[in-house]
């Protein structure tokens, strides 16, 4: 595959998110030193080496198990020659680029055009061990005028670097829930893309809960009018975790429509949360309609939640385009509130955190997991206030 270089508009490398290098060969990325842009955030060291060239990837380590599936939607296994692998995703940082070359291969969930399965459509990825890098990559493949819902749930223990190409067709309609509920010694980074055609749409709801590490970034392309993105994120870290979560919306071409909304919640030592969301509208974008906006609600002394809204905009013809970001404490007010009026204090900050989350979860196509990440949510609560 070649390489798909950006040269930036003055030295010292790229300007903007539209010059940024691109490119299957990890070998075109130089190391990281933790001082780039896009790594200030997250502590290196604490990857196990998933930026390094250097190792064997560890066999064995990922298992998938796939609920029965519905007429028109299959699920398998393919090798480097498929053409659909890379078609949605160049790597622009030196992990996706190293788990690009090192996937054995690739998993396909594909969806038939005009498929509309009544049930939504179940995998998960269960990591065996932690203890050796692992690769993975899945191509979720949704067909012309299709409409399907998809939980791609994440658990057990893993050091995992993996990319996620989603293809959304023609007039195709795509709810994608992905849930990390790892084990508590797994690290993950994983780059998400999401390629739309003309009058297609996606709701992509991202859940992280579990693991040590978990740096994930999501990126949308538009190919035609009409496209619209909906990116959704509901992120809880405890005591030690840092949870990274960045967005690439990526407008280039008019009459297409965005929205970005992610909630998150800490509490204990060193929790850390990063959300950085890009939103670029290129010249050619007319039309567009976006707006981002990141809430972060910190429950407990010593938790860090970084906040960064960006948008870079080449047209003054838009629709619309903003951000917005918070950050702050438990709302002492609302818990007086409660609690004037009988409800016992932790019943009472269950409730404000079960308020701030609640939209979110009901964005969440299966009763059962919703009830059962409502569940874990308040788990963590009871044990802060234990």
């Amino acid at each position: 595959m070649t390489t798909e270089a950006f040269a930036p508009t003055a030295p010292g490398g790229p300007q903007t998110k539209a010059q940024t290098l691109r490119s299957y060969d990890v070998r075109d990325f130089p190391a990281l030193t933790g001082l780039e842009e896009e790594w200030r955030f997250t502590p290196l060291k604490r990857l196990r080496g998933l930026t390094d060239d250097g190792f064997t990837p560890a066999d064995g380590r990922l298992r998938y198990e796939v609920d029965a599936l519905p007429d028109g939607v299959t699920f398998g296994g393919v090798h480097e020659g498929d053409a659909r692998i890379g078609s949605v995703l160049t790597p622009f940082d030196r992990v996706s680029a190293l788990a690009h070359g090192r996937a054995a291969e690739a998993v396909v969930i594909a969806v038939a055009p005009e498929t509309r399965p009544a049930e939504p459509v179940s995998v998960r990825l269960v990591g065996q061990g932690a203890d050796g890098a692992s690769f993975g990559h899945t191509f979720v493949d949704v067909g012309r005028f299709a409409e399907v819902s998809m939980v791609l749930e994440q658990t057990g223990s893993v050091t995992l670097a993996d990319n996620v190409e989603v293809a959304v067709a023609e007039g195709a309609r795509l709810t994608l829930v992905t849930v990390a509920d790892w084990a508590p010694d797994s690290v993950q980074a994983q780059h998400l893309k999401v390629k739309l055609g003309r009058d297609a749409k996606v709701t992509h709801v991202q859940v992280t809960l579990g693991g040590e590490l978990v740096r994930q970034y999501t990126s949308v392309e538009y190919t035609g009018r009409g496209g619209e993105a909906e990116l959704y994120g509901l992120y809880f870290a405890g005591a030690g975790q840092h949870q990274e979560h960045r967005q690439l919306v990526d407008h280039s071409v008019p009459d297409c429509r965005s929205y970005v909304g992610y909630r998150g919640a800490l509490q204990g030592a060193s929790a850390h949360t990063v959300w950085v969301g890009d939103v670029l509208i290129r010249a050619a974008a007319t039309g567009t309609d976006t707006y981002e906006i990141n809430r972060n609600l910190v429950l407990t002394e010593g938790a860090r939640a970084d906040s960064v809204p960006n948008l870079e905009i080449e047209t003054g013809e838009v629709a619309g385009a903003g951000h917005a970001s918070t950050t702050g404490r438990f709302d002492d007010e609302q818990l007086f509130y409660l609690m004037a009026r009988g409800i016992p204090e932790d019943e009472a900050r269950k409730l404000v955190v079960r308020g701030f989350f609640a939209e979110l979860l009901n964005r969440v196509p299966v009763e059962a997991l919703r009830d059962r990440l409502g569940e874990q949510i308040e788990v963590r609560l009871s044990k802060a206030s234990a």
